[in-house]
C-alpha cells in the first residue's frame, strides 16, 4: 500500500480519508464477528495483526466479492496485481484467450466478477469491433488496470464524449455520478465508431473541468494531456488504448510492471522451479516405497456404490454363490 510522505502532518479527517482506515477497520470487525469461534482460537490481536498485514501486502482481496474489492483504490490496484501475478504465465506462453476465458479466471479470484467489466476491457482492446477475437495477456491487462481502477472517471468522460458528438455546449456538459451512469449500448458504440472523433483540444478541456470536482481517483492531467495533444482528434476508444498504453499511469496506479517486465518475475520463477523440483523428486519416492513392500491403503467406495454392492451380496447370499463356484471351475 502506498503511503503518503507528509501522512504524520495531515488533519485527521484527511488521513482516514486518504488511507481508508475506517473501512478496513469495520471490515475487519465483521469478518470477526462472523467467524468469531475460528479467529478467536488463536487471539484477537494475532487476528488484527494479520487483517492489516494481509491488507498492507495486498493479498487481502483474494477469494472476496466484488463489492469489497472495488471499494477502495487500495483493493483495485492490489486485485490487478494478484491477477498479475496468478496468470503472468498465460502470457509468457504465449497463449491468446477470448473475453470469455479471461472472465473465467477472473472469477476464479472473484467468483462475482462481472462479465460487463471484462467486456468493456476488450472493447479498449479491439476499438469496440470484433468481440470475439483473441487478446494477448499484455494487451488485456493494461487495458483492465485502466477500466477497472478509473472505471467511475471512464464513465463521466464517456458522458462527454457523447455530449460533444451531439454538438453539445462543453461548458453546459452534465457530469453523471458513478451510480447514475450507464453502460454503452451497442447501437451507441456502433454509431460513435462511425464518427471521426472530437476535437482533442475541446475535449480536454471538459475533461480538465471534470477532474476538478471529481471525488474518484482519475488519471494525472498531465498525462491526460499528453495523450489528447498528439492527435488534433481523437475517438473515446483509442483514447482509452492511449492512456492503457502510458506507462506513466500504469507507473502512477502502482499494479503492474512496465511492458518489457510483464512477463518477468524473478522470485515467481524460483518458486516454480522449486515445486517442479519436488514434483519430479516425488516419483521416485513413492516408486522407492512401493518397493520395500508397502501397501496402498483400500480406496473407500462412495455411498452410492456402497449401497450397491450391499444389494449385490444380499443375492449372492440367496444362492447365487453356487452359480460363481461352478463358473470359475
Amino acid at each position: 500500500m502506498k503511503m503518503n510522505t507528509d501522512r504524520f502532518t495531515l488533519p485527521t479527517d484527511d488521513y482516514l480519508a486518504e488511507t481508508n482506515a475506517l473501512f478496513y477497520l469495520s471490515d475487519a470487525v465483521t469478518q470477526l464477528l462472523e467467524h468469531r469461534e475460528e479467529y478467536t482460537q488463536f487471539g484477537i490481536v494475532r487476528y488484527f495483526a494479520e487483517y492489516f498485514t494481509s491488507v498492507k501486502n495486498g493479498n487481502h482481496v483474494l477469494f472476496r466479492e466484488f463489492s469489497y474489492i472495488k471499494a477502495t483504490p487500495h483493493n483495485r490496484a492490489s486485485f490487478i496485481h494478484i491477477f498479475w501475478k496468478c496468470f503472468r504465465q498465460i502470457g509468457k506462453n504465449g497463449d491468446l484467450l477470448t473475453v470469455l476465458e479471461y472472465s473465467s479466471l477472473l472469477q476464479l479470484l472473484c467468483p462475482d466478477f462481472p462479465a460487463e467489466m471484462v467486456q468493456n476491457t476488450a472493447r479498449i482492446v479491439l476499438m469496440d469491433d470484433a468481440m470475439d477475437c483473441l487478446m494477448s495477456l499484455s494487451d488485456f491487462i493494461y487495458s483492465f488496470q485502466i477500466q477497472f481502477y478509473y472505471e467511475e472517471f471512464l464513465e463521466s468522460v464517456l458522458v462527454i464524449y457523447e455530449d460533444l458528438l451531439e454538438g453539445k455546449n462543453p461548458n453546459t456538459v452534465i457530469v453523471p455520478t458513478s451510480s447514475s451512469a450507464e453502460p454503452l449500448s451497442s447501437t451507441a458504440s456502433e454509431e460513435m465508431d462511425t464518427q471521426e472523433g472530437v476535437d482533442s483540444s475541446v475535449f480536454l478541456e471538459c475533461i480538465k473541468g471534470l477532474c476538478e470536482r471529481f471525488k474518484h481517483k482519475h488519471p494525472s492531467i498531465s498525462a491526460i494531456k499528453e495523450v489528447l495533444e498528439s492527435n488534433p482528434r481523437v475517438s473515446y476508444y483509442s483514447f482509452l488504448m492511449a492512456l492503457a498504453k502510458h506507462e506513466g499511469i500504469s507507473q502512477d496506479i502502482g499494479a503492474l510492471p512496465n511492458r518489457s517486465d510483464l512477463l518477468v518475475d524473478p522470485e515467481m520463477d524460483q518458486e516454480l522451479e522449486r515445486l517442479v523440483a519436488q514434483v519430479a523428486i516425488s516419483p521416485t519416492s513413492n516408486s522407492s516405497s512401493s518397493a520395500a513392500g508397502l501397501k496402498e491403503p483400500p480406496k473407500k467406495a462412495s455411498p452410492r456404490k456402497s449401497l450397491h454392492q450391499r444389494r449385490r451380496i444380499e443375492m449372492e447370499s440367496d444362492g447365487s454363490t453356487e452359480e460363481t463356484d461352478s463358473s470359475e471351475n
